[in-house]
């Protein structure tokens, strides 16, 4: 019996779990999702310990909030199903640092396709009342690169509606706070040229990387990317919209001379019961995969921007 208690109370090897103290899990029944690291690989300590930001971070320069808005949630990396448990969207894992890259930037490098899913908001399913939009955005794996929230006040919302101007806070897995989109209150209608839609898009917040500036044209929608310094990158163009109905909306990224695509950006069809009760959209994003970072999170600023200008136009 002696010797049975001592057995029990002897440490665990290969844990820091003090004596007496059941495992959490079994070390041969536990293995993870696919990639995972294990628990002591993937985590420096409990989270009563955390320290910091995880490896691969940059020190963010100073002035820098790195907390989100408040109230806000702090996500953790890496998040997975467990068994039993509520669905839970893993996190893409922390690329290494790259040079001369704003901080948060780095999981763009890795990909070149972007999902965008608008939560749906049960209130103004329900109410019609206009709240803050929430989106969470994916790579074509399906893991979660940043969420995205709206930081609007009420009035706006709901006297302007989707023309209102608003500004877009895009957070990373640690709720910092990398990308910012600023819209000011521009004109909605194709008959005035002379103050058109556009969109800045700052990285970190504050940093301004690159705008979208609408064109104008009597029938068909049409942006120029300009980068920090407002010089023309790229050209955007979309279909006539009273044509797009029931489908998919592309709108394709092509080269200052508009003769070659180099990308597209998608308003995805989710049906008709979603079309009609709510304002919830999908979009899909693609690019080249050696495509400036930069770039990238103007083209993530191009997404949003076209997604109020369609509810302003369907």
């Amino acid at each position: 019996m002696d010797k049975q208690n001592a057995q029990m109370n002897a440490p665990h090897p290969g844990t820091n779990l003090p004596a007496g103290y059941p495992p959490q899990y079994p070390p041969a029944a536990f293995q993870g999702h696919p990639g995972y690291l294990g628990h002591q690989a993937a985590y420096p300590g409990t989270q009563a310990g955390y320290s910091g930001p995880q490896p691969g971070y940059s020190v963010p320069p100073p002035g820098y909030s790195g907390a989100g808005p408040v109230g806000f949630p702090v996500q953790h990396q890496p998040v997975y199903n467990q068994p039993g448990g509520p669905a839970v969207v893993p996190w893409m894992p922390a690329p290494p640092v790259l040079p001369n890259c704003p901080p948060g930037l780095e999981y763009l490098s890795q990909i070149d396709q972007i999902l965008i899913h608008q939560q749906i908001e049960i209130l103004e399913v329900l109410t019609s009342f206009e709240t803050n939009n929430k989106y969470e955005i994916k790579n074509s794996l399906g893991q979660r690169i940043y969420f995205a929230t709206e930081d609007t006040d009420c009035c706006t919302r709901n006297c302007l509606g989707s023309s209102r101007p608003f500004t877009l806070r895009i957070l990373d897995n640690m709720g910092r706070e990398v990308i910012t989109l600023e819209r000011p209150l521009r004109c909605v209608s194709c008959c005035c040229p002379c103050c058109l839609q556009e969109i800045e898009i700052q990285a970190p917040p504050g940093v301004p990387v690159g705008y979208v500036i609408q064109n104008w044209h009597p029938c068909l929608p049409k942006f120029t990317v300009q980068n920090e310094r407002r010089e023309d990158v790229l050209k955007i163009t979309g279909p006539c919209l009273v044509c797009s109905c029931c489908a998919d909306i592309d709108f394709e990224i092509k080269s200052l001379d508009e003769e070659n695509v180099v990308g597209k950006i998608s308003k995805q069809w989710t049906g008709l019961v979603r079309e009609a009760f709510t304002d919830a959209d999908n979009f899909g994003i693609q690019f080249p995969l050696d495509l400036d970072v930069k770039m990238k999170a103007v083209m993530l600023g191009a997404c949003f921007l076209i997604g109020h200008i369609l509810k302003d136009d369907m």
